[in-house]
């Protein structure tokens, strides 16, 4: 992407009194970002339709300036940008009304996976909610999910720690900026997180601090990114709950583990149950059958045993591709590209070239299957 592109991009979301929703109808209306900030405001309002005093209160020069710095600040420490229009941009939480324009993050990981699940719960984790969280993760390693969490303490926390453990990616989402980490005693493991196919992910510029209304606005990331969040211990009230809550409300699959009806830490967990909210489960296996991975998985372990490729009719590269998509099921286009380490017009020729073989199939958002 091009710096000026990106810089326009986070302009937008410094705007005055102009939120996602704002800044996607402005997108509507213009042929290209750059005329939001370079036409005049007769112009603009010429061209959307939004009153004059609207678009005189976004300040746009301050806005530019603003992404100025946070651009040097994204080079300087080699983040990704994520903008809620483009393809690297997390598909499941494009389908909340209230996504975040803009999302930052630092680390190598899918923001697009197969498979992807949120474990939160309790900060105060008991031996019981440790060992759920463990055996949990331990059991959901063949099916290859990502796990997301806010790099809290106690169960957001055991929930990452478990995922690296089991080598699977992990990904911490925070209330603040990148340029620190809050808690600052898990800085380790937010690093750790990043170097192993996982890392962090923030909506807030940098220079945000981790204040106290900021993380109900956190939890909607956690809870509207995943196919289904997991709830291990939870009081009553609390940001589990709160994030369980928007989790129904995006209508994704809510998962509690039930405990003591006298146990403060579960009484949460037992509520979301009693009114029907989640899914009352044991083991990893209870939220496996109510997503269909375990037919999923069949199916593409079947597709391995039972499908071939005649080696002398493709390119090394071609079988590649064919191997990548009998492990992972589904693939998006940036990541069969990385994997192979091939330039856009090669890995395009070649699926293109299988696709007319009848080999690969495509979807849209530039994914592949077999």
């Amino acid at each position: 992407m091009k710096p000026q592109q990106q810089l326009f991009q986070i302009a937008l979301t410094y705007l005055r009194g102009i939120g996602p929703r704002k800044a996607t109808l402005l997108l509507s209306k213009v042929p290209d970002i750059d005329v939001i900030f370079s036409a005049t405001i007769n112009e603009l309002q010429n061209i959307t339709g939004i009153s004059k005093s609207l678009l005189t209160k976004m300040q746009r020069d301050q806005a530019i300036e603003l992404a100025k710095v946070q651009l040097e600040f994204v080079e300087k420490y080699n983040l990704t940008t994520h903008f809620l229009l483009e393809s690297n941009y997390p598909r499941r939480l494009k389908q909340c009304a209230d996504a975040p324009l803009l999302l930052y993050s630092k680390g190598d990981f899918d923001p697009n996976p197969a498979k992807v699940l949120s474990i939160v719960g309790t900060r105060t984790a008991s031996d019981y909610g440790k060992e759920i969280t463990r055996q949990l993760i331990d059991e959901l390693k063949p099916f290859d999910v990502q796990i997301i969490s806010g790099l809290a303490y106690g169960t957001d926390y055991n929930a990452h720690k478990a995922a690296l453990t089991s080598g699977l990616s992990t990904v911490g989402v925070l209330g603040h900026g990148l340029d620190r980490i809050y808690p600052f005693a898990h800085q380790a493991i937010a690093k750790e997180m990043c170097k192993n196919k996982g890392g962090l992910l923030t909506e807030f510029p940098a220079k945000t601090m981790p204040d106290r209304v900021n993380f109900p606005m956190r939890n909607r990331i956690v809870a509207g990114m995943v196919d289904g969040l997991v709830i291990i211990e939870s009081k009553i009230k609390g940001g589990s709950m709160i994030t369980a809550e928007l989790a129904f409300d995006y209508n994704r699959d809510v998962f509690a583990f039930p405990g003591g009806i006298s146990q403060e830490n579960s009484k949460g967990c037992n509520l979301l149950i009693q009114k029907n909210m989640a899914h009352l489960v044991t083991s990893a296996a209870d939220i496996i059958k109510l997503m269909s991975w375990e037919v999923q998985l069949n199916n593409v372990q079947k597709r391995a045993v039972s499908s071939s490729i005649p080696q002398e009719l493709l390119d090394p590269n071609a079988i590649k591709i064919f191997h990548l998509l009998t492990h992972k099921g589904k693939m998006h286009f940036d990541q069969i590209m990385l994997d192979l380490n091939k330039s856009v017009a090669e890995v395009n020729s070649m699926l293109f070239s299988m696709e007319m073989d009848g080999i690969v199939k495509s979807f849209p958002g530039r994914n592949y299957s077999l």
